[in-house]
């Protein structure tokens, strides 16, 4: 399990984690939803050692993250950030490859190969191998960045232990059937005995497929529950700052957000 307890932390002077406290467990799926500067970046950076908590405490499997080597952890999470990029003219293969740099010494060639080409196979850019990043659209890179971070954390250790991917607002620059497709991807990962925590901006994406939705506002977990407990109108209303209404149409086995109608104009949603 990969957890924060109670974490706080400053950042130029202002607190941005508040005591939040989080917990990812094998074959968990949150999303971490919440407004604009409520922390929830700051604590995928904690989960993920990019950044020290002040107070509070950070483990892998019961042991503080600052006691794992950093090869150790690479080899047990993965994160995809917000703005992922490639300086150096590399192919798409390569910069896949990349994602099995911890694996130096432990792994041969030859497996290294097959889990790059099965990371491309799964997020679907096997097509695109050899073109150039550069060349390519921010969709096209965001879905080789989860190429390369799902090629990182491909195979679990063999003593059973689970892997973890950490990502940050994935579904930027996706179209609408490779946002679902990427959270598909993740559910999948999560169903196999992984952990995914994912930072999205739709709550009704993180309804969608999420196991639990934690919502992050003023650096603090205020809700941390099944989509049909953590989604409830008030707490949305309040949190954001904007009236919604939580309905569930026909066919639809999660719940839907929607804006209230009187905040759209009264012809919106006719």
């Amino acid at each position: 399990m990969l957890a924060a307890c109670d974490v706080r932390l400053t950042r130029g002077g202002r607190p941005v984690l508040a005591g939040a406290s989080l917990a990812l467990g094998p074959g968990d799926l949150v999303a971490v939803i919440g407004p604009n500067g409520a922390g929830k970046s700051s604590l995928l950076q904690v989960l993920s050692r990019a950044l020290v908590p002040d107070r509070g405490e950070v483990t892998l499997d019961g042991r503080a993250l600052a006691d794992w080597h950093r090869a150790e952890i690479a080899r047990r999470r993965a994160v995809l950030p917000q703005a992922p990029n490639v300086v150096f003219p590399f192919r798409v293969r390569d910069v896949v490859a990349l994602g099995r740099s911890p694996h130096a010494g432990v792994s041969d060639r030859l497996s290294d190969r097959r889990v790059v080409e099965s990371a491309m196979a799964e997020t679907g850019v096997t097509h695109l191998a050899d073109r150039l990043y550069a060349t390519l659209s921010g969709g096209e890179r965001q879905r080789v960045h989860l190429a390369r971070v799902l090629a990182q954390v491909w195979v679990p250790p063999d003593d059973g232990s689970a892997c973890y991917l950490l990502l940050d607002e994935p579904t930027n620059n996706l179209d609408l059937a490779h946002q679902h497709e990427l959270l598909r991807q993740a559910h999948r990962f999560a169903a196999s005995g992984g952990g995914v925590l994912a930072i999205l901006h739709d709550p009704n994406l993180a309804a969608a497929y999420a196991d639990r939705i934690a919502i992050v506002r003023d650096g603090q977990v205020v809700v941390d529950a099944a989509p049909e407990t953590a989604l409830q109108p008030a707490t949305l209303s309040e949190v954001f700052g904007l009236p919604v209404e939580v309905i569930r149409p026909d066919g639809f086995a999660r719940p839907l957000i929607v804006p209230a109608p009187a905040t759209v104009g009264a012809n919106a949603l006719k």
